[in-house]
């Protein structure tokens, strides 16, 4: 173990942190604001604001403690960590893990914290009350994202079993893509769905917001390295790499369907093979990062598009097609394209660590989809969840925070 400070990897990390707050202030607040309606425009924009907010508070106050501190009784650690650094008491500045000072790396953490509830806006975009929601996303962040964080990397159960998530597969995008499945069929369809269309109302926004977020996505995934180094390197390479295939297969998928290419598609196919690529990315070479992405495309492009319409559910943003089945899908393909025989970086046996990746993907999901559905009841019986009719007819923007994100008069 490192005990050192080096300056290379404390610049990267650092730079790695804003990279990641980045994509969700401004990237996803952009990128989900530009889908919805100009009368829910900055409603959206709040709610990442504020989750950002409140999500520092609380990791700061007990969610590092929790996720990345041993807990005292070794069962109890399995589960969940000890409350040793709350506040981050005995965090001082010297402090190291391993080779960046530990603030550094609790504030990388913290990123990955803000934007997995983010995330989960998009399933009930235009449609929820924002004292509803705000109450929802600070308990979802403790008693949802910072268990499954500590199984996955504080040395809980998933970890010692094996599972493989290089930066968030399982952690970020089962966790927030279940949650906002469950989310957006606790507080029902939009008024009018599906019958009235409801495009987006700026696509430039929403462009803006995905860039954002593949630039981003170089710090959320070779950040997670935590080191300026040759893995660093091969992951930054790994997540373009299947960000391009996925957003070219897409693209492709609907040429043939429906005969010409949309600016919508091909951003939503680049996220979602950054979704997707996310708990591999550190694991695989270029040949499986290709393939991850080509079919990421393909499958949550089927989830996203004809999977939503037959089941009849109102996921506003597809935040559970390209999210949840992104980071499913990916995590299971880990197992697969991790091997050094695929060109990856573990010594696995593929057939195994499928089936780990499995269970891990298994658990996770059921977990977040069953706690996202009591702290929702919580947050219905307290405040309320759903916007009545006429605070959605008129827009949340004036109903929840009396302000216009346009004025053209």
């Amino acid at each position: 173990m490192t005990t050192a400070l080096d300056t290379g990897n404390t610049a990267w990390v650092l730079t790695s942190t804003g990279l990641v707050l980045f994509m969700t202030l401004p990237g996803l607040a952009l990128f989900y604001g530009g889908l919805v309606r100009t009368k829910n425009v900055l409603s959206v924009l709040m709610q990442c604001f504020s989750i950002a907010s409140v999500v520092t508070l609380l990791w700061v106050a007990v969610g590092y403690s929790l996720a990345f501190t041993p807990a005292e009784n070794p069962s109890v650690n399995a589960v969940v960590g000890g409350l040793g650094k709350a506040f981050l008491a005995n965090v001082p500045r010297g402090a190291l893990t391993g080779s960046i000072p530990e603030t550094v790396f609790a504030m990388f953490q913290l990123t990955f914290a803000i934007i997995t509830p983010a995330l989960i806006i998009g399933a009930f975009a235009e449609r929820m009350r924002f004292g509803a929601m705000l109450l929802f996303m600070a308990l979802w962040s403790l008693v949802v994202y910072v268990p499954v964080t500590h199984w996955m990397w504080g040395g809980g159960w998933l970890q010692r079993m094996g599972a493989l998530d290089f930066a968030g597969g399982i952690v970020v995008h089962v966790t927030a893509g279940v949650a906002g499945l469950v989310t957006c069929l606790y507080v029902g369809e939009r008024k009018g769905y599906p019958a009235t269309p409801m495009p987006p109302h700026s696509l430039t926004l929403s462009v803006v917001g995905a860039g954002m977020l593949w630039v981003g996505w170089f710090g959320f995934n070779a950040g997670s390295a935590l080191a300026a180094n040759g893995a660093a390197g091969m992951t930054l390479t790994a997540t373009q790499v299947s960000a391009a295939s996925a957003a070219s297969v897409w693209s492709f998928l609907e040429w043939q369907r429906h005969g010409r290419a949309s600016v919508l598609g091909i951003i939503t196919g680049a996220v979602a093979g950054l979704a997707t690529i996310t708990p591999a990315s550190g694991y695989v070479g270029v040949g499986g990062a290709m393939a991850i992405g080509a079919v990421a495309a393909v499958v949550c492009f089927f989830s996203a598009t004809t999977l939503k319409r037959r089941l009849g559910y109102d996921d506003s943003l597809d935040a559970f097609g390209v999210h949840g089945v992104g980071g499913i899908l990916g995590s299971i393909l880990t197992g697969v394209f991790a091997s050094v025989t695929l060109g990856g970086t573990e010594q696995i046996s593929i057939g195994r660590q499928v089936g780990v990746q499995l269970l891990a993907c298994a658990a996770t999901a059921a977990w977040s989809g069953g706690m996202t559905w009591v702290l929702m009841k919580i947050a219905d019986v307290a405040l309320g969840v759903r916007a009545d009719e006429e605070q959605e007819t008129i827009g949340l923007d004036l109903t929840n925070h009396e302000e216009r994100g346009y004025d053209l008069t």
